[in-house]
């Protein structure tokens, strides 16, 4: 099969496609062809050696993708050749071929098509788990996502404007926050020019922010304690600024508050499955019914990886971006 390679660590210069052993499905595994795959900052961090798949999962990059299965595994019920699905992946996406454990592979939602289904596992996966299984966002609540315009953040505002949240977020340019505020965000933040711990504090009459969910780690762990209401819950789902920082506890005591601090990557096939059947009873249906859909800033061929990675990186895109296969 063709997938994506990598020549060492560093720039995407060192991703190229070559040709790799097709999968075999092991017991409880079935294998798609894929569709397409998307693309998720963990991908770059694999990319540049600072985040190395799971012991047993493949070294391909790649944590979603979509397909037709063509091969099932022992012991498999309720998936056979032929059927599509979308996956959410320990690694393996960018290629023609992956071996998926079952629970993790789940049905296309009605009304998406195969290529765009593929920008779904990731984020539906991860903001379902951590904005609402974890930190139980409740309607009537405050909910601030930094980073609104990328594929975590466009995701997160639509469901959690859909469930009746108060939807915050924090975007770089106008043309972003103007992208955030038409998928439901209520207050959008300019966090270049604007104090988001004075924006959240003013938009909610000083309330603060029940749930936020956290991509930056160490640079914002302070403010959005600061931007916490009490009782809130801070919920850190990266580390693009930094892994350290100093907690001042006194502060999280006044607030009784909480941080939750969580990787979707490594968790057991069996938890990863538990929140897979969790999205497809919850979400999918708000997706078939258009309430929620999957915002895709642009298709690029799997050939066209190293673009796609220098894209991403550049920040410029809104949504996610999806290699074809």
């Amino acid at each position: 099969m063709r997938a994506v390679i990598a020549d060492g660590v560093g720039g995407p210069e060192v991703l190229s496609v070559g040709e790799l052993p097709d999968p075999e499905p092991g017991p409880g595994e079935v294998v798609l062809a894929v569709a397409a795959a998307g693309l998720n900052r963990a991908d770059l961090l694999q990319r540049q050696g600072f985040y190395p798949p799971p012991p047993g999962a493949s070294d391909v990059i790649g944590m979603e993708c979509s397909g037709t299965v063509t091969a099932v595994g022992e012991g498999v019920t309720g998936w056979s050749v032929g059927d599509r699905g979308c996956a959410l992946l320990a690694g393996g996406g960018y290629a023609e071929l992956v071996a998926v454990p079952a629970g993790q592979l789940m049905p296309v939602p009605d009304g998406v098509d195969l290529v765009t289904a593929a920008a779904l596992p990731e984020v539906a996966c991860t903001v379902w788990s951590n904005v609402f299984m974890i930190a139980g966002l409740k309607p009537g609540e405050a909910f601030l996502v930094h980073g609104g315009a990328g594929g975590i953040g466009t995701f997160a505002i639509q469901l959690a404007h859909h469930l009746g949240a108060r939807v915050l977020t924090t975007a770089g340019t106008p043309e972003k926050r103007a992208a955030c505020a038409a998928l439901g965000a209520d207050v959008t933040i300019d966090y270049r020019e604007q104090d988001f711990v004075e924006e959240v504090r003013s938009a909610t009459e000083g309330h603060g922010a029940d749930v936020i969910l956290d991509n930056m780690g160490a640079k914002y762990l302070d403010r959005n304690l600061d931007a916490l209401a009490t009782e809130g819950r801070l919920v850190i789902i990266g580390m693009q600024g930094g892994t350290k920082a100093e907690l001042d506890i006194n502060k999280l005591l006044r607030k009784r508050g909480a941080i939750i601090a969580t990787t979707l990557r490594a968790r057991p096939s069996d938890e990863k499955a538990a929140i897979c059947a969790s999205v497809v009873e919850h979400v999918w249906p708000l997706v078939a019914a258009g309430v929620v859909r999957p915002v895709v800033h642009g298709t690029m061929p799997l050939a066209d990886v190293a673009t796609a990675h220098e894209l991403m990186g550049s920040g410029e895109h809104s949504g996610k971006i999806l290699l074809t296969v």
